[in-house]
């Protein structure tokens, strides 16, 4: 029993964990507070890192576009960490998707923006002296 909360498969019996516990721990590792991890703590570890990832795929899902799809998309990801507030940390990490085109054209307006406000600056400090 020991065998497979260690996330090992012995005799067919299910793993307790899928994801691999060597790429954790290297993770975990690179941290520089870590200096050793415990097995125990690298199971359970891996077993919250699986029951998150299950959790946002599933709520996602439900409130995503995929649902008339039957399929989960990276916008439905997007979406719920923009829209959810549990999921909000997300956001810098799932952005969501725009056009280069859309993008340079964002960029251009802020850089647009930015120079206007130099110049108002610059000419009110003209006026004071």
């Amino acid at each position: 029993m020991a065998d497979v909360a260690l996330g090992r498969e012995k005799c067919g019996e299910q793993r307790l964990v899928s994801l691999p516990l060597s790429r954790i721990r290297v993770i975990m590792k690179s941290s520089p507070e870590v200096s050793s991890i415990n097995q125990e703590a690298l199971v359970l570890t891996a077993k919250a890192t699986e029951l998150f990832v299950q959790y946002l795929a599933s709520h996602s899902y439900r409130h995503g576009s995929g649902k008339e799809k039957k399929a989960l998309t990276y916008s439905d990801l997007a979406n719920t960490a923009e829209e959810s507030e549990t999921f909000q940390f997300l956001a810098d990490i799932l952005p969501k998707k725009i056009l280069a085109s859309k993008y340079l054209k964002m960029l251009k307006e802020k850089q647009e923006e930015e120079e206007e406000n130099e110049d108002d600056e610059s000419g009110s400090e003209e006026a004071e002296s």
